[in-house]
């Protein structure tokens, strides 16, 4: 299988999965989320975890073309910022986060991330495959 394609998939998966806990269950979402700004320990972990998964995408899946692979390299390169911020400034990282945890917020949240949750099904489950896309490029 293709790495663009099992990426997609994955992400949609957890964007699908996130998306309908949020519409299900949005005060625990508040919860888990400042949860994880109270303990130093965990936003640590998460950050550590973040780059990890992030970097990963970045050095094997670095494809800058025309076409929807491109989703996913960009979202390696936000998932590696974001576990740099969480990891290099955890308060400004909460402080950006908080605007997620309003009212607001949790109304907005659900709907973005089962819009991605469907973009990412879409081709990573229903695309064809894209032209001349090796598994390292």
């Amino acid at each position: 299988m293709q790495l663009s394609k099992l990426i997609a998939r994955m992400a949609a998966v957890i964007y699908l999965s996130a998306s309908l806990g949020a519409f299900f269950s949005a005060d625990y979402y508040r919860k888990v989320s400042e949860d994880l700004f109270n303990n130093a320990g965990l936003t640590y972990l998460a950050g550590f975890m973040t780059i990890i998964i992030g970097l990963l995408i970045v050095h094997y899946h670095n494809i800058w073309a025309k076409n929807w692979t491109v989703l996913v390299t960009f979202l390696g390169w936000l998932a590696l910022l974001k576990g740099l911020l969480l990891i290099v400034c955890p308060g400004f990282m909460h402080s950006l986060s908080e605007g997620m945890l309003t009212e607001w917020g949790l109304k907005i949240f659900p709907y973005t991330s089962f819009c991605l949750g469907l973009l990412f099904g879409y081709f990573g489950f229903l695309s064809a495959t894209p032209p001349n896309q090796s598994l390292r490029n």
